[in-house]
């Protein structure tokens, strides 16, 4: 059965094994041969990023096709407005195209861990906080589609990847779970037959 490791990334850590010093690696905080990034999660972002042993897996867990939500936590520049959140809603246009349909809410300010560094705080513009799920994983989606709207991201955290989560983790910390036969067929919309690892 494949296993699988949750981690809550910190920024500016990459979502690899290698990488040329002094920048920080997974390597610096998983010592587990055999796994691999189920997905990428930018090097100015933070919070939840799988990993697994199982190659089948991950491309459940990443691939486009499976349609497999991921919800973020951002922090942006100004008073997130009903408006801008509809348009998020319906999908708007980047220069690679239109974008799914999303889930978009406004927060109250979660209970986060501090970044280090801290965010770029400018005393005559207030920020908030929207949750954001998609089923896509294009480049530096949800940041883009955040300033489409006219509100840049100053902070972003992945919350959640289906019904996983990044509760309970503090930065740099990381689980293990041994999943279940068949655990993709509540995972995702596909019904598509996997072979075992």
């Amino acid at each position: 059965m494949p296993n699988l490791i949750f981690f809550n990334k910190p920024f500016d850590v990459l979502s690899q094994f290698t990488g040329a010093e002094p920048r920080q690696t997974l390597t610096h905080f998983i010592d587990a041969p055999g796994f691999y990034p189920a997905g990428r999660l930018d090097k100015d972002s933070e919070g939840l990023l799988l990993l697994t042993d199982c190659g089948e897996t991950q491309a459940r867990i990443s691939h486009p096709s499976f349609k497999m939500p991921k919800t973020y936590w951002a922090q942006v520049e100004g008073i997130i407005s009903e408006d801008a959140l509809q348009r998020l809603r319906l999908g708007v246009q980047l220069n690679d195209g239109p974008t799914r349909p999303a889930i978009a809410r406004k927060l109250e300010s979660p209970q986060v861990w501090d970044r280090f560094p801290p965010i770029r705080v400018r005393k005559n513009i207030p920020d908030s906080w929207l949750g954001l799920t998609i089923t896509e994983g294009r480049n530096r989606q949800v940041r883009r589609m955040t300033a489409a709207v006219g509100f840049p991201t100053l902070r972003l955290i992945r919350h959640s990847i289906g019904a996983w989560t990044v509760e309970g983790l503090s930065p740099g910390q990381w689980r293990m779970i041994t999943l279940p036969d068949l655990w993709w067929r509540t995972a995702t919309k596909s019904a598509l037959p996997i072979s075992r690892c």
